[in-house]
């Protein structure tokens, strides 16, 4: 025990009725944490001095002046008088004063070496705080130049001074609600209170009133009302002047603008102290005379990806240019063709090009930032003019020496030497206009230079580098060190050197000889109206369409590709994937107690230093371990207390496996380490390790009968659990036959002298001379049967008296070598004395068998009987596919390398932080019972998926005294619904998850401080508690459901002492944000019930929601609240009430929770953890290891964020859930692990990372929160950090399990719920700024990983589309035909292109990370298998099919906004999906883009030249086919009992009935085709007038198919005059009037007379006929026309309706609107059949469905579950 610890008192309690022991006093201040306010109580973490020391230091209030408003107490502290100086919040002041002193105490306990008064608190410690808390406040000061109000000397330390700052900035940040999302208005407003307080200290006196200076704000709340709540409402007025976010992000300011004003000097002149609410910073954007954007304006633009990553493009283009230019000289090689001068001179085009790029760059810095300019921002204004003007100039005076150039080689007819000196010259010119890019480079190569001016707030630097980039607070000095620099520079000069080969050589040269003969093509026949005459410059231009998007975005692929196997590397040498399986871990487990003791036990020695010397020790350290090398690591002895710790530790582990039902009772007893008993010599490893180890030992004895005993003990050592097997089975067996024999009887000595011979026999080493090895095989039959016979329920003596007795004879009559006779044996010993008759057989009188109630003797017996009995290898134990992945995991990463575990007491202390709204808490009996359409039950569902934790589970259940299954539905009802959450995406299973940490560091605590003594004490003690309680592992006298939550009582806590509650309260602490918990309570939601029973078995967690109180008169007030649930009192209690300046939320949802309780997080660091994770407890052993990292330097800078690893658990329920859990995995490993080393440009992705607690705190909070734009809020902190100088890092031997979608449907909202985050992050400030202010080569890492990879997908999609329409256009306009007579083909570049293109779109370059992830993991092999069962199961037409979802969303953001979250639900997904909500889902994302591409390749088919030879068309065009059958098809072929005919009709007759309906206005989309037909356009009434434009445009080009198909029909007569295509819009008006006259009849006649409706039906069919027949005989129309032309008018019919969509503010008030409508749901209609026609056709075809279904559930069949009666309804009657 640790010498700091008072003693415990006499009796130990358990923790909660820690207050004091006094009768619970009710009106005792409620207290969270340790109750500072009672420094005398009887609490745990009060025996620490450093808790006293702390709350001492706050208590030294000593002369200074006292607070005027209200009455000062004596027990009154600094924060006190802070909070009524200032008037703050009595509850925020409570709140900040235990967050304080649990923080200094910790800080304290963390000192090394301990200061030499631990009573009191280290000036030291203070003053490292106070610099953290207060470094951003400082950094602003210096960038604004003012002096900072910190008023310290380092010099002279002045404890209560650093206290009263650090103070003042934990009580401002603790009441700024939302404000706290502005870290630099936080830094502002504590700025002017510092400086009151000064004044304060420094005893100023008040010129106006002679009185000592007062401050200018105090009063009850007047810190909220006069400071807060006028900064939230402006904050709030912003908001809904947005429209909820739906207006242009220009015309509001978000949190982001307004924070920003704060890093002007005009903040201070225009704002003032006490803040002027007259100020033009108050009023909203909607009025006159406001502050307007500052820092940034967001505009909705694609323009966002080329004004942010201008040099990316930068390069791309030029590039492109130069090797066109290179190219078209036709020669092998580049550098050949620039032998020659002329291409020379042609190449430095490139730099007009360049210049041109960079006055379009400034050109649209102009045209989307101009509303930053005011009167305040001149200088902005000045220097945007000035950057186009000079761009603009620098293009003229490029053009004029280029001219130049060339008029003198003409004139002197070659390259005469002045013609040579004008290229000197405009090389020249160049050189000046390279220098800035030449500087950039000197700067990039020494990087700290380059952090030094930027971090520099000097005048001159600044003025230095006005022209380059405007100065802000944030993204100055994001430099790397010079090794990273190295480590990613040389990883993208590889990926680009390979895309430009490639590029070169095949895509560009290729492209060049069928581009020249398309050119030289002359008179080509056009067999339409040619508006260019016989110019093929379109052709050409459509030719290298695609080619050039492929261009543009293939280096992803090369990105991907490299990142893939730098990934592995990276991998292997973090010694990732070396135990895959059981096998492997049984070769490595000898070493295991050894890693467990170096990784996780605490050694003190090493704590002392940290220089070189103890690193290179560690590495050898680490070396020996991991291969087993060197004397320490070889032999366990059993009465080790390394074994013993090993012991507690591993059993643990392995009973909470089974507290979780994923091993069985039987599972548990083969991988226990049992404690030793029975006096075994040797450590007794799990049965699991030893099997069959006994049997090829007596084999062994058996072969070598004659060999000497060193021989045969030499041969057995061999294998160390063999070693072990045998002395355990000897020592076992020798216990076992004198335990139950009499102590006194004649058997009992004759039993024991005969193992006397035998010891005494190996000692001498003569085993084998003396005894007949051939009779050790009859021994272990016998003995086998003996303990066969002790394991059955009903034991028979005489059976057990008869096996004594042939064993008996075998030993003296067969074993020894030198028979005996009677009398010898009787002179030995090994006979009876007494052979008098009536003394009765040998054994009969002396068996005494243990009482049944004696567990352990019996588990023994049954661990001898599986020893000995054992034949199979074990390999598959246990039998749950999940254990074995855990204890894999768990036991690799022990051998991995990890920062030095420090004891519970030093270790930094953490926070986790779970947002929680409306989710799942526990499933309800309700939940579980109900039964899908197809009688699925959720718990039917469970039981067939998690088939073997079933048994496991009613096996527990059983062993807990169930008698019948019935019971489970009410004694035991609790234990199957948390049964049941477990398995789903519940609050509960993330809280059991995150309590681990609380259950862990109690056990890591009680290992730190107990004495070798104590341990072995205590594993006696268990033993002995587990013989008097029969508890098999677990105590079950406690409630068997609070067992199964996270308060169980594991053998280990019997240990507890007392002391480890206390240290695991004051170094963790669990928050759960459950916003809405106060109304839940108020309507008595079973929701708040249940998490009342969570906080009840949970010690550490603790809820905090918002209380909406109402004041009457509409007015109402809100509240932060925390609450726990008190032991003591029974009930929950509650702990702080902080009062909020107005309701909660006014950004996005999930950050405003997150930011309201992070208030009452503690700890140095806070792990974000979301609702669908969970957690595990031997990875939870490692946290303190983790939160070691840092300590450390990575590169130049220390971890700001630890990026922890993620397994998702989703993802056996179905090859869906297969494909995207794969896909995640390798993201969230392989991925990541690239990105933090060696790229240097890991964010944060919403993962289980764990942040610096208080470098975010005075940043802005962990995730930013306005509205829209940070959708994707959690990836806005990785920005934030990075470009506030922070560092993520990415840490590999700990894991944290995550939840993912499963059905189709949820995961295409998840993907679009992403690619609208993305679409949002292209307008963003962050990204623009990242994009500029890191170098070159980490900003090529960032475009890639982030927003690139959404364009890239993008960029495909087009390229397709790119392809084919150009293919059209060439077919239709006749050019292909011509360009074919030539014999030309340019099919060699396109196909390169076509390649890339299905490499993409079949998911390969997702597929690549996936597989090398897998190898690198679980081997080669295997992986490869899985790739290939992937593709099988149709994962490329997933990919494909999500490409297209990515892509719809991303693009549509861009352009017209409307991202916004999408609940995906978190269910389990196995009922069908009908066809009208697929139809709802994908109309226009897929199926109407499939439908295009379909109808481009049939017309292609039908027009082209080249489609007559079938195999060339099959070659081109089976990419595109393959991406039209993946969009159509995708929806149903991932459907449950997608292809059953009957759900196949009954889908189609409920779409005809949601196309039909006509509900009134409060219809839902799900019911009336005409409410989602609306909801589908809400973009088109947010976005802008560019927006509209585009879409204009984009539609245009379904008008296209009309004018190619007219010319090509038979009544056009092979006319190409323009005359045919106007005259083709007859057609169209006539099809609009026929269809406007039928409708106008409907409704005038249809109801009343029926008849004159069906006359005007008749007459039109009529007409139409007369017309047909009439073309027919007066024109060269044919009839194949009518068919043709539809393929014609059909697109333009669609074009029309997509253009008056654009138009509707202006046509909804008019008579055509009602006809578009009518003319939509036909089309509407159209689409329904053309999708269903395949599904239809698929469904009726027999032996379709059940192959779906295979496909759907191969995981699942492959584990033999029976997934079919899941799918098909067909529930069996034996689960039910």
């Amino acid at each position: 025990m640790s010498l700091r610890q008072r003693s415990p008192p006499a009796v130990a309690s358990q923790y909660g009725a820690h207050r004091s022991s006094q009768p619970p006093n009710p009106e005792e201040e409620a207290y969270n944490i340790i109750p500072i306010h009672n420094l005398i109580a009887d609490h745990p973490s009060l025996r620490f001095p450093e808790v006293r020391a702390a709350a001492y230091a706050l208590r030294a209030v000593g002369s200074l002046r006292k607070p005027p408003f209200g009455a000062w107490r004596d027990h009154m502290d600094l924060l006190d008088w802070l909070g009524l100086f200032f008037g703050f919040q009595s509850d925020n002041v409570r709140n900040q004063r235990e967050h304080l002193v649990l923080h200094l105490a910790n800080a304290q306990m963390r000192l090394q070496p301990p200061p030499d008064n631990i009573d009191t608190l280290d000036p030291g410690v203070l003053r490292r705080f106070r610099r953290k808390m207060l470094s951003n406040y400082s950094a602003w000061c210096s960038y604004l130049g003012r002096k900072s109000n910190i008023w310290i000397r380092d010099s002279a330390p002045d404890p209560r001074r650093e206290l009263l700052y650090t103070g003042l900035y934990l009580l401002v940040w603790g009441e700024s609600a939302n404000i706290r999302f502005m870290p630099e208005c936080i830094c502002y407003i504590f700025h002017h209170m510092a400086m009151e307080l000064n004044r304060i200290l420094e005893d100023y006196i008040d010129e106006n009133t002679g009185q000592p200076v007062l401050p200018s704000i105090s009063g009850e709340n007047a810190y909220l009302n006069r400071v807060v709540k006028p900064i939230y409402e402006t904050v709030s007025a912003e908001v809904e002047g947005s429209k909820n976010g739906t207006s242009p992000h220009s015309a509001w300011r978000n949190y982001d603008d307004i924070n920003e004003y704060f890093w002007s000097p005009r903040c201070f002149q225009k704002l003032k102290w006490p803040m002027d609410l007259g100020s033009n910073f108050f009023v909203p954007s909607s009025r006159s005379k406001h502050v307007g954007k500052t820092g940034f304006v967001e505009q909705r633009s694609f323009w966002n990806l080329y004004r942010s990553f201008d040099r990316l493009w930068v390069m791309l283009i030029l590039f492109l240019q130069a090797a066109i230019i290179i190219a078209w000289e036709g020669k092998e090689f580049p550098w050949q063709a620039l032998e020659n001068r002329y291409v020379q001179v042609r190449v430095l085009t490139v730099f007009l090009t360049w210049s041109a790029l960079r006055l379009l760059q400034s050109l649209l810095d102009v045209g989307m930032q101009y509303s930053l300019v005011s009167r305040e921002t001149l200088w902005l204004g000045v220097r945007m003019v000035m950057k186009t003007v000079v761009a603009a100039g620098w293009i003229i005076v490029f053009a004029v020496f280029y001219a130049r150039i060339w008029t003198q080689e003409h004139k002197d007819r070659g390259w005469s030497s002045r013609a040579n000196a004008r290229v000197v010259n405009f090389l020249v010119v160049a050189l000046a206009f390279i220098l800035p890019e030449l500087l950039a480079l000197a700067l990039f190569v020494v990087p700290w230079m380059s952090n030094f001016l930027e971090e520099r707030n000097w005048r001159i630097f600044y003025m230095l580098s006005w022209w380059f980039q405007r100065r802000t607070f944030v993204g100055r000095g994001l430099r790397e060190g010079l090794v990273d620099n190295i480590k990613y520079t040389s990883f993208w000069i590889l990926v680009l050197a390979t895309k430009f080969s490639f590029s070169y050589f095949l895509q560009v040269k290729p492209m060049v000889a069928p581009t020249k003969a398309l050119l030289r093509l002359q008179n080509s026949e056009y067999e339409w109206h040619e508006f260019f005459d016989h110019s093929n410059r379109l052709a050409v231009g459509l030719l290298w369409l695609p080619v050039v998007l492929m261009y543009l975005m293939d280096l992803n692929i090369w990105y991907s590709i490299y990142s893939s196997f730098y990934g592995a590397v990276v991998g292997l040498l973090s010694h990732l994937g070396e135990i895959r399986n059981i096998q492997q871990l049984r070769l490595r487990f000898q070493f295991f107690a050894s890693a467990i003791k170096f990784n996780l036990m605490p050694e003190e020695q090493l704590l002392h230093g940290r220089g070189m010397r103890n690193r290179f020790n560690d590495a050898i350290h680490r070396l020996k371990l991991r291969y087993g090398l060197g004397q320490p690591y070889k032999k366990l002895e059993s009465n080790q207390v390394e074994a013993t710790k090993f012991a507690l530790i591993w059993n643990e582990i392995i009973s909470i496996f089974r507290e979780e039902d994923i091993i069985s009772d039987h599972e548990l007893e083969l991988l226990e380490l049992p404690q030793n008993s029975w006096n075994v010599r040797v450590i007794r490893w799990p049965c699991l390790l030893l099997c069959n180890e006994l049997l090829l030992a007596l084999s062994q004895a058996k072969e070598l009968v004659e060999a000497p005993d060193k021989w045969l003990w030499y041969k057995i050592c061999k294998n160390e659990y063999r070693r072990c097997v045998v002395i355990e089975s000897y020592d076992s067996i020798k216990h076992l036959l004198l335990q139950i024999t009499k102590f006194d009887s004649e058997e009992h000595s004759i039993i024991k002298v005969l193992f006397q011979e035998i010891d005494h026999s190996i000692e001498i080493e003569k085993f084998t001379r003396t005894f007949k090895m051939t009779a050790l095989p009859q021994i272990h039959l016998k003995l086998i049967a003996l303990l066969k016979l002790l394991s059955e329920p009903k034991k028979d003596p005489n059976k057990v008296v008869n096996i004594l007795q042939a064993l008996y004879e075998i030993a003296t009559r067969n074993f020894f070598k030198d028979q005996r006779n009677n009398d010898q044996l009787m002179e030995d010993g090994l006979a009876p004395r007494n052979l008098s008759p009536n003394a009765g057989l040998l054994f009969e009188n002396a068996v005494e068998l243990p009482d049944d109630n004696n567990e352990t003797f019996y588990r023994q017996v049954r661990r001898l009987h599986t020893i000995l009995t054992s034949r199979d290898s074990m390999n598959n134990i246990p039998k749950n596919l999940e254990a074995r992945r855990r204890i894999a995991f768990f036991s690799n990463s022990l051998f991995m390398n990890m920062p030095h575990a420090p004891q519970v007491e030093k270790m930094m202390a953490f926070s986790v932080l779970t947002p929680y709204y409306n989710e799942e808490v526990l499933y309800s009996k309700e939940q579980l019972r109900t039964e899908n359409e197809d009688g699925i039950s959720t718990l039917y569902y469970l039981q067939t998926i998690y088939d073997d934790e079933w048994k496991n589970f009613l096996e527990r259940m059983k062993r807990e005294g169930m008698k019948d299954k019935n019971e489970l539905w009410t004694m035991k009802l609790r234990d199957l619904r948390l049964w049941a959450s477990f398995r789903g995406q519940t609050l509960s299973r993330t809280v059991r998850g995150m309590m681990y940490y609380y259950r862990a560091l109690k056990m890591l605590a009680y290992l730190d401080s107990a004495s070798e003594k104590d341990i072995e004490e205590g594993s006696q003690e268990l033993i002995t508690v587990r013989r008097n309680n029969s508890i098999d592992g677990f105590n079950s006298e406690r409630s068997p459901s609070s067992r199964s939550l996270s308060r169980a009582s594991s053998s280990v806590s019997l240990l507890f002492k007392g002391h480890e509650y206390g240290t695991a309260l004051m170094k963790y602490t669990y928050v759960v944000a459950c916003q809405i918990y106060g109304s839940q309570k108020a309507k008595k939601d079973p929701h708040a019930e249940e998490i009342l029973y969570l906080m009840k078995y949970n010690e550490a967690l603790r809820v905090a929601y918002v209380d909406e109180v109402s004041m009457g008169r509409d007015e109402n007030e809100y509240y932060s609240v925390l609450v726990k649930y008190d032991q003591q009192l029974q009930k929950e209690v509650e702990i702080y009430r902080v009062r909020l300046p107005g309701p909660l939320k006014l950004g996005e949802g999930k950050p405003e929770n997150q930011n309201h309780a992070f208030i009452f997080t503690r700890g140095d660091a806070v792990q974000t953890i979301d609702m669908n994770q969970d957690n595990y407890f031997e990875e939870a052993l490692k946290m303190r290891n983790l939160l070691e990292e840092y300590r450390t330097y990575y590169g130049i800078r220390k971890p700001t964020i630890l990026g922890v690893r993620e397994h998702i658990f989703t993802g056996s329920v179905s090859s869906l859930a297969w494909f995207m859990s794969a896909q995640e995995t390798s993201f969230v490993t392989l991925g990541q692990r690239v990105l933090a080393n060696p790229l240097k440009i890991r964010m944060h992705y919403g993962h289980p990372d764990v942040f610096d607690r208080f470098w975010f705190l005075t940043r802005g909070g962990i995730s930013k929160a306005s509205r829209v734009i940070n959708i994707s809020e959690d990836i806005f902190a990785g920005f934030n950090c990075t470009l506030r100088g922070g560092n993520v890092t990415h840490h590999e031997y700990i894991q944290v399990g995550k939840g993912r979608d499963v059905g189709l449907n949820q995961i295409s909202m998840f993907e679009a719920k992403v690619a609208s985050g993305n679409g949002e992050q292209v307008l963003s400030r962050d990204v623009y700024r990242l994009g500029h202010r890191l170098d070159f080569f980490r900003m090529l890492s960032f475009f890639y990983t982030t927003v690139g990879f959404f364009f890239n997908t993008m960029m495909v999609v087009l390229t397709v589309y790119a392809f084919l329409w150009g293919r059209l256009y060439l077919a239709l306009s006749g050019v292909e035909g011509s360009a074919l007579a030539n014999k030309n083909s340019n099919n060699k570049a396109l196909g390169t292109i076509l390649n890339q293109q299905f490499i993409i779109q079949l998911g390969l370059f997702t597929a690549l990370p996936m597989i090398v992830e897998n190898s690198l993991e679980h081997g080669f092999l295997p992986a490869i298998w899985d790739f290939i069962t992937m593709q099988l199961q149709l994962s490329s037409v997933f990919y494909t099919f999500s490409m297209g979802t990515r892509t719809h969303f991303f693009g549509r953001t861009i352009l017209h906004g409307g991202a916004k979250y999408r609940a995906t639900g978190r269910g389990f997904v196995v009922q069908h999906k009908s066809f009208a909500e697929n139809y709802r889902l994908y109309a226009r994302s897929h199926f109407v883009k499939a439908i295009e591409l379909g109808l481009i390749l049939t017309v292609y088919a039908a027009y082209s030249v080249i489609a007559t030879d079938t195999f060339v068309y099959i070659a081109m065009t089976i990419t595109s086919w393959f991406l039209v059958v993946s969009w159509i098809m995708a929806p149903f072929a991932f459907n449950p009992s997608g292809f059953d005919w009957l759900k196949t009709v009954d889908d189609f007759d409920d779409f005809m009935n949601w196309i039909w309906y006509r509900g009134g206005v409060f219809a839902k989309a799900e019911q009336s085709w005409e409410r989602w037909w609306y909801e589908e356009q809400d973009h088109l009434r947010t976005t802008g007038l560019w927006g509209k434009l585009l879409e204009i445009i984009l539609d245009l080009r379904f008008f296209f198919f009309q004018y190619g198909i007219v010319y090509q029909l038979g009544i056009a007569d092979h006319s190409t005059s323009i005359a045919v295509y106007l005259l083709s819009w007859i057609y169209v008006v006539v099809a609009v009037a026929i269809s406007l006259t039928i409708a106008y009849a409907r409704d005038k006649y249809a109801a009343k007379e029926h008849i004159y409706y069906r006359l005007v039906q008749f007459l039109v069919i009529l007409l139409v006929i007369i017309v047909i027949v009439a073309l027919l005989e007066f024109t060269h129309f044919k009839f194949i026309d009518l068919f043709t032309s539809l393929l014609a008018f059909v697109p333009t019919g669609w074009g029309l309706i997509l253009i008056a969509q654009v138009f509707r503010p202006f046509l909804q008030r008019t008579l055509a609107w009602g006809a578009i409508i009518s003319l939509a749901r036909l089309y509407d209609i159209m689409f329904g059949v053309i999708v269903m026609a395949p599904v239809a056709l698929l469904s009726w075809m027999p032996g379709f469905q059940s192959m779906q279904t295979r496909i759907l559930f191969n995981e699942a069949f492959s584990r033999g579950l029976h997934i079919s009666q899941i799918v098909t309804g067909k529930k069996s009657k034996s689960k039910n």
